[in-house]
């Protein structure tokens, strides 16, 4: 005969099912600002080098802000030569706004010079690749490929780490652990999907810096709250 669970357990949960939560992400981000990098797509900037420059522009930058310089700078230039002619000083004013925009001048002309040099101004489509250039992490080029070239490729940024864990769905401690776990169990309808949805998910529902907002998550009755000791 089944123990009963006492009141300090909490209410039963429902098995986790991986479809069951994207059909239930859909809605809850439905109405929230879209992640910086599916925003842009969306407005239609989708060549891979726009998408390369954006994502790297993203880094520990706000979406909001990111969009914004995003736009002020492809207005300004769009191809690698164009970067290449506006010369570091003014890329980096182009920039202001987003976090370090002096280091990201330079990345940004260094890696436009190995475009047009080395790839005839066209970005590699290969994840090893996009790597060795200069700045680029697995979460820029994961961006840039899926986004880019509709190549499926799981971009993990924080927010997916933190909020895959707390689901149960994966137990890791590390975003490159967790890309490489969700890799091995994630149906790959759902590897371009999941940045989409986890980022103004964990932005705005499942927080890190505050208290997670669980009493109205429409997510709760599945998720095993790893981790979480006060929830809103």
């Amino acid at each position: 005969m089944p123990v009963p669970r006492s009141r300090s357990e909490g209410p039963l949960k429902q098995q986790f099912d991986v479809h069951d939560a994207f059909d239930r992400l859909r809605v809850a981000v439905g109405q929230l600002p879209k992640a910086a990098m599916f925003d842009l797509r969306d407005q239609g900037f989708k060549s891979p080098f726009l998408l390369l420059v954006g994502s790297l522009i993203s880094a520990r930058t706000r979406d909001e802000t990111t969009v914004r310089v995003c736009l002020r700078l492809f207005e300004a230039a769009n191809t690698p030569e164009m970067m290449i002619s506006l010369g570091e000083r003014r890329l980096a004013r182009l920039l202001h706004g987003a976090t370090f925009p002096e280091p990201k001048a330079r990345d940004l002309i260094a890696i436009c010079e190995r475009l047009t040099k080395d790839f005839s101004g066209e970005v590699p489509a290969n994840f090893e690749t996009l790597q060795t250039f200069r700045g680029v992490g697995p979460k820029i080029a994961a961006l840039t490929l899926s986004l880019g070239y509709g190549i499926p490729m799981i971009a993990v940024d924080v927010h997916v780490h933190r909020v895959t864990n707390r689901w149960g769905y994966v137990r890791t401690r590390t975003p490159e652990q967790t890309m490489l776990a969700l890799e091995s169990k994630l149906p790959k309808r759902y590897w371009i999907e999941i940045n989409e949805r986890l980022v103004p998910f964990g932005k705005a529902v499942c927080t890190g810096t505050a208290p997670p907002r669980c009493s109205t998550c429409l997510l709760q009755s599945i998720c095993e709250r790893v981790g979480v000791k006060v929830s809103r």
